[in-house]
């Protein structure tokens, strides 16, 4: 499975934030500007690491903020923030953090999906410290493998 796109408003390059909820905050935030999400599933994605801790930090440096599918997934979305001072969300072996990523699925099964994608991705251990380093979109879709929504590439605006 391929992964979602990435339209600019789902991507925060260096941005400052105090700590891990507003990190995820932003992220969920990219994932509503995109049209992926309605608000409440950003709280949801706090809610989850509030719950079961900081399992959403994947590898050293990266999250993986998510949620499970419900009414305020409105399409399957993915949003990357890179941050301009890493943050602990508690971890004990891949904190800090520099990357977070957001993820909206609409079913369990693309959830296993795009997570096994992502793994993928991640086993080459170049590519979060080249994420966090990333100073536009374009470095960030060329990473991650994805591309612009094509309403976006041909300059269309609704």
């Amino acid at each position: 499975m391929q992964l979602p796109d990435l339209p600019l408003t789902a991507i925060a390059i260096g941005i400052h934030v105090a700590d891990w909820r507003a990190a995820v905050t932003a992220a969920g935030d990219g994932l509503v500007r995109s049209g992926s999400t309605g608000p409440g599933y950003t709280k949801r994605m706090i809610d989850v690491i509030d719950e079961f801790g900081a399992y959403v930090v994947i590898a050293p440096g990266l999250a993986l903020a998510h949620a499970r599918p419900g009414s305020d997934v409105i399409g399957e979305g993915l949003s990357v923030v890179t941050l301009a001072e890493p943050v602990a969300f508690g971890h004990p072996h891949n904190d800090p953090v520099s990357v977070v990523l957001g993820l909206a699925v609409t079913t369990g099964d693309e959830h296993v999906l795009l997570v096994a994608e992502l793994a993928n991705l991640f086993n080459d251990p170049r590519v979060i410290p080249a994420l966090a380093a990333a100073t536009d979109a374009a470095g960030i879709r060329s990473l991650l493998g994805v591309t612009a929504p094509a309403e976006e590439a041909s300059g269309v605006r609704e």
